[in-house]
């Protein structure tokens, strides 16, 4: 079914007049975790781009339309996820959202997941009992495991072209400081903890101090990163120091707190 969804996303790409169901039937999909913008193959991270070309083609052929707001309206082409939800559509996601969230239709927000006043944008994946806190960003595709906690004012990157650009990911049971920065596909692996204010972007140098060893765009599992500079002829350049792997005592400062969640 799903190779038969891409062939018509790919088709209705292609023509100057498409059928777009595919697009709607795609979004949908989406928005209800069925099928996700990035998987990760062989232990490796894939962009699905015929997802990304559904959402770029409904943004294309879908009109703006009044968006009502409890304060003030909107003005956009995608309706919010949560849209005249009654108590009982919550009851069955699962998730709590506090007044402020917004999330745009096409997200996805597993159970047990808590949104703080935060944005959260088309075709994210949220898994779950992740914390979004408050004023944090989700981008567009990107990608947040199980039991994360992004906290207060973090930006996470999002990519919706060019289409084979690599999503943001945060991998399962992670911690991403305070105002702290996420760009430009890269991955932060399983369990690690990102020190506030660190921003990591494709072209941030990766130093590990314990190694020396120097890597772009991929945090690897269970590192404690903050941020740091390094001497380049006449200036200081910015970059992320690994400073040692993540142990009992450091998860134990930064684990989320089951009691939010019930």
């Amino acid at each position: 079914m799903t190779e038969s969804l891409r062939s018509r996303i790919e088709k209705a790409w292609e023509s100057d007049s498409p059928d777009l169901s595919c697009v709607r039937e795609a979004l949908e999909k989406l928005d209800k975790g069925e099928l996700r913008t990035a998987e990760k193959i062989g232990g490796v991270w894939k962009v699905c781009d015929y997802l990304k070309k559904a959402i770029l083609l409904y943004l294309k052929y879908t009109k703006a339309r009044v968006i009502p707001g409890s304060e003030c309206n909107f003005f956009d082409k995608v309706p919010l996820k949560t849209r005249d939800w009654s108590e009982s559509d919550f009851i069955n996601a699962g998730f709590r959202a506090v007044p402020g969230a917004i999330v745009r239709y096409s997200a996805y927000i597993a159970k047990n997941v808590v949104l703080m006043p935060c944005f959260v944008n088309v075709g994210a994946y949220i898994d779950e009992g992740a914390m979004i806190d408050t004023n944090s960003l989700v981008g567009s595709c990107a990608h947040i495991g199980k039991k994360c906690h992004i906290a207060d004012g973090v930006t996470i990157g999002g990519v919706l072209e060019p289409l084979q650009a690599a999503s943001v990911i945060i991998e399962d049971n992670c911690f991403i400081g305070a105002k702290s920065a996420v760009l430009e596909g890269v991955v932060v692996g399983e369990g690690s903890v990102i020190a506030a204010g660190t921003t990591l972007s494709a072209s941030t140098k990766i130093v590990d101090r314990e190694t020396g060893g120097v890597s772009y765009g991929q945090i690897p599992p269970y590192s404690v990163v903050v941020p740091g500079t390094y001497a380049s002829k006449n200036s200081n350049i910015c970059c992320a120091v690994i400073v040692k792997r993540a142990d009992e005592k450091t998860r134990s400062k930064t684990s989320i707190n089951e009691l939010l969640r019930t």
